[in-house]
């Protein structure tokens, strides 16, 4: 999207306070429904300008945030797929962090549609960024939020596992760099350079070595 001042992307948010009527929410919740429906379900939900909400934490933008999972019947290794976020378009405060997870904002340009524009925006998310070429089960496993930096504290997670029957994906966009389907054990060894979410959606779904 073209970030000049007439044709800025509007991103989908929620108040803060929303979200804090609700309860506590920190880390990775698995309790999704307890957030995500009354937040869907809102009128306070809204559309703006994406530059302004990057630097307002009074609101958080809502963001689908995919792993996608494939187990080797070689061994029965769980894998996952994982890039390196590149030089490309997208939040330039991740860059060459390494990242399970993909997605995106919702944009204004989602909705009206038949579907919500939730659904609509993680699908045409995931169309632009990747090409996934094998049948899968998608579960959604919990909500990520991290208010300990300035790229957390204004986005809102939700994590979705595809579990895929071959491990066929491949990147769509330079932002994507080196995606390739690695072990659980092998992310965990590299757990630092991972971006937070991916830490903490690691941890959160496999908390023990595999």
């Amino acid at each position: 999207m073209s970030s000049n001042a007439t044709t800025e992307e509007h991103v989908l948010v929620i108040p803060a306070t929303l979200i804090e009527s609700i309860g506590h929410l920190e880390g990775f919740d698995r309790n999704v429904d307890r957030f995500l429906q009354p937040i869907l379900a809102s009128d306070e939900l809204s559309y703006r300008p994406r530059g302004a909400m990057e630097l307002d934490p009074s609101f958080k933008q809502l963001i689908p945030y995919v792993v996608m999972q494939w187990t080797d019947p070689a061994d029965g290794a769980v894998k996952w797929f994982q890039y390196t976020r590149g030089g490309g378009s997208g939040e330039k405060r991740l860059h060459a962090k390494r990242s399970i997870g993909v997605g995106g904002h919702i944009s204004q340009e989602d909705a009206g549609g038949e579907e919500d524009p939730y659904t609509i925006g993680m699908r045409r998310e995931l169309e632009e960024e990747v090409t996934i070429g094998a049948p899968y089960v998608d579960q959604r496993e919990g909500l990520l939020y991290d208010p300990s930096n300035e790229v957390g504290r204004v986005h809102l997670g939700v994590v979705h596992r595809f579990i895929l029957e071959q491990p066929l994906v491949t990147s769509n966009e330079a932002e994507l760099a080196e995606g390739q389907f690695v072990s659980v054990k092998q992310l965990r060894q590299e757990r630092e350079h991972l971006e937070t979410w991916s830490q903490l959606t690691l941890d959160a779904l496999f908390p023990e070595s595999v």
